[in-house]
């Protein structure tokens, strides 16, 4: 075992569990280092509480003297709690979380300081954009850009620095971040659900949409980790045997939780608790050293920043175990990969969740309504839901055995099949009154009964229904849920939309019941969206074959499905809706398939160098050594060397050819990847990326995973995958 891995190995083996103070209930320290509505109560005048509150609550506008009475109040409470700095954090393009922190302090003259934060401190400030993506939205010398406090999400400490939420736009007003485009299709989705909800309920004035994601991800230790360039540079494994054992025995799965990891899950959890995020649950997951957390579900922009927040803070918190997390989506080949399942529904100001059935006819008709609506807004816009869970990282894990297939299909079960089917023969036009009763009582009124047995799931679909929710299967571990909530809850309020006018058309001039009239659109949509239902396995080559007979897109790499971010119809909807311009759509494009690219050529690039620098000279240096000892054979057994030696030799000689492949493969890659470089054009440079370069890796990989099986295990330089996967 070389020096490199021997070593890791004597630190992983001496770490001490890191004790964590749990005598205090989780309720009393939820929330604790959070500005949130109890410490408002405290700390804000009765006037500034209202403000606030009416800015979460109604979307109103703060004023700057209601700013300035914030801020000192919150600089107050922040500094009891020992905070000397405040940043406004934000998401940018990047995918990750992105902070400045400035001191409270100010200097006054006279050799003398103050501790200031004001209003303008509060609601804007202006932080260097030109390292940021931008898609084009500005240009290199135009650095400026503004970051704007968004109330509706809470400020939190987090060790001596206050954290304003905020949204993120260039000079011109274009959004350079998540947030923004996800508050405005928050907008669209609250505005067409209301209308639509005026149909069952006139007391209803708002509706939220909610998440609750699935965060998987694996854990190793740091040591380990760090004794791997791949996994240092591009967060997963390039290369690696896999070992005898790995997830086959199904002992993983929920089974009993390891001392080390449920101390830094112990840890990780009173860190949440603290920032206000309701993690709940935790489990072991299929992959050794994979696990789960999970919170409980919450307005959908809070929930997105709160899974930022969590991805940054469970990094620090490993680094204090000394453990590392992945949350690459597939950072080991042969075991399950990780995903981030974003669990989506709809709740109205009156306490409703619109996707989940009641306890009448009426209120069975409106989870009915918003049931199908979701459907018809998935089906419609298949290829953009594809498109915005597409990555280098995801692409490596789409229709693996653990994730769903890059087609996206709905399941509904097998109850709501029937449901559906049955609201499929409504008569087209006015009720009778038999059929009314029939309809109503029959069909729409035992869906409660239905859904009780309805609980099986589908593993292989990318878009469920879940009892009370849909369940978006296909997003990834590394993933800002921001991007694919803003496109769902996008094309769900353009369909609402476009719902209520068909709907009003026929009460108007047709002039049916608006029951009627619910039903009969209702009806037309289930028969054009059955293409999307599938309740088999997405695995199988016979879906492909299916689906491409429905009409339905099966986009396997990221540049191709990229391309339904800019087709016309997604523009449209983006701008119709006021969610995105079609500069802020464009620019998005433009940053994805950037991102791709860079992201094949570092791993091509480390691909490279670990192969050229670490496993072909380990592979020379144990050929010598055979080399020697069959000379050291031939002295001793003279002319009968050759049947003595017979396994050196073919050692040898193998050895030989995979070092000679990799030699070849690795400059046909460099090659391509020289090609690929000169390229101008941004769409056509990613899928040089993926047809020539990206398919070397598999090829080099192979080589340099036999390699591992031939040289001797004190040699090799590289921890492999039986010691980060099983190292406790």
């Amino acid at each position: 075992m070389s020096k490199i891995r021997f070593q890791a190995l004597i630190e992983a083996s001496n770490r001490k569990p890191i004790e964590v103070i749990e005598n205090t209930k989780r309720s009393v320290l939820f929330g604790e280092n959070v500005f949130n509505e109890n410490t408002m109560r405290q700390y804000l005048t009765n006037d500034a509480f209202k403000g606030v509150m009416s800015a979460m609550e109604l979307g109103t506008k703060i004023d700057r003297k209601i700013a300035d009475q914030v801020s000192s109040s919150m600089k107050e409470w922040a500094m009891s709690k020992g905070v000397t700095h405040y940043t406004h954090w934000f998401q940018p393009l990047t995918g990750g979380t992105a902070e400045k922190h400035d001191a409270f302090f100010e200097t006054i003259g006279n050799g003398m300081a103050i501790e200031k934060f004001g209003g303008d401190q509060l609601v804007q400030q202006e932080p260097d954009a030109s390292s940021f993506p931008n898609g084009g939205i500005r240009n290199t010398f135009e650095a400026r850009g503004y970051t704007a406090w968004d109330p509706t999400s809470p400020a939190f400490i987090y060790g001596t620095t206050l954290s304003i939420p905020t949204i993120f736009v260039s000079y011109t007003g274009e959004a350079l971040d998540y947030k923004t485009p996800l508050l405005r299709a928050l907008t669209a989705i609250d505005e067409a659900s209301t209308a639509v909800c005026k149909y069952f309920d006139k007391n209803v004035k708002r509706v939220s949409a909610s998440l609750g994601w699935e965060q998987e991800y694996f854990l190793i230790d740091k040591a380990l980790a760090n004794s791997r360039p791949d996994i240092t540079l591009t967060g997963r494994t390039l290369l690696g045997h896999s070992p005898a054992k790995g997830q086959q025995l199904d002992d993983h799965y929920f089974g009993s939780i390891p001392s080390r990891a449920l101390n830094y899950m112990r840890d990780l959890e009173t860190e949440c608790m603290l920032l206000g995020i309701p993690v709940k649950t935790r489990h072991n997951e299929v992959a050794p050293n994979q696990f789960e957390l999970a919170p409980i579900y919450e307005e959908c922009n809070l929930a997105v920043d709160h899974n930022s927040l969590l991805m940054d803070v469970m990094g620090k918190v490993a680094s204090r175990h000394q453990l590392k997390v992945l949350l690459h989506e597939k950072p080991f080949a042969g075991v399950n990969g990780s995903g981030k399942h974003n669990n989506w529904s709809l709740t109205t100001d009156t306490g409703v969740n619109l996707l989940g059935p009641g306890k009448t006819p009426m209120s069975n008709l409106q989870f009915l309504t918003f049931f199908i609506n979701t459907i018809k807004a998935v089906y419609d816009n298949e290829e953009l839901i594809r498109a915005v869970v597409a990555s280098a990282n995801n692409d490596h894990r789409l229709g693996a055995n653990e994730a769903p297939p890059a087609i996206i299909s709905v399941f509904i079960g097998e109850q709501l099949t029937k449901v559906l089917e049955e609201l499929e023969g409504v008569t087209n036009g006015k009720l009778s009154p038999e059929e009314k009763t029939d309809l109503k009582l029959n069909v729409v009124g035992k869906i409660p009964d239905v859904l009780l047995d309805n609980t099986d799931r589908n593993r292989t679909s990318p878009f469920a229904f879940t009892g009370n929710k849909f369940e978006f299967r296909a997003v990834g571990s590394f993933a800002n849920c921001a991007n694919p909530m803003t496109v769902l809850n996008t094309v769900v309020a353009k369909q609402l939309k476009d719902f209520k006018t068909e709907v009003d058309i026929l009460i108007e001039s047709q002039g049916l019941k608006k029951d009627e009239a619910i039903f009969n659109v209702l009806r037309e949509y289930i028969k054009a969206t059955k293409n999307i239902l599938f309740e088999g396995n997405g695995y199988g080559e016979a879906w492909e074959k299916e689906a491409k007979k429905r009409g339905l897109s099966n986009n396997k790499t990221t540049p191709e499905a990229l391309k339904a971010r800019i087709s016309k119809k997604s523009i449209a909807i983006f701008e119709e809706m006021n969610v995105m311009s079609i500069v802020e759509t464009e620019a998005r494009y433009e940053i994805e398939v950037e991102e791709y690219t860079k992201r094949i050529q570092i791993e091509s690039r480390v691909l490279g160098d670990i192969a050229g620098n670490h496993v072909v000279p380990t592979a020379v240096r144990y050929q010598n050594l055979l080399i020697e000892n069959v000379k050291g054979l031939k002295e001793i057994f003279g002319k009968d060397f050759e049947k003595q030696a017979a396994e050196q030799i073919k050692l040898i000689k193998g050895i030989s050819n995979h070092i000679k492949a990799i030699h070849l493969k690795v400059d046909e890659m460099i090659s391509a990847r020289k090609i690929a470089n000169v390229i101008e054009d941004a769409e056509e440079k990613a899928a040089s990326y993926c047809e020539d370069v990206k398919p070397f890796f598999d090829e080099i990989r192979y080589h340099c995973d036999k390699l591992e099986l031939m040289v001797d295990d004190e040699l090799w330089p590289l921890t492999k995958y039986r010691e980060l996967l099983f190292t406790r």
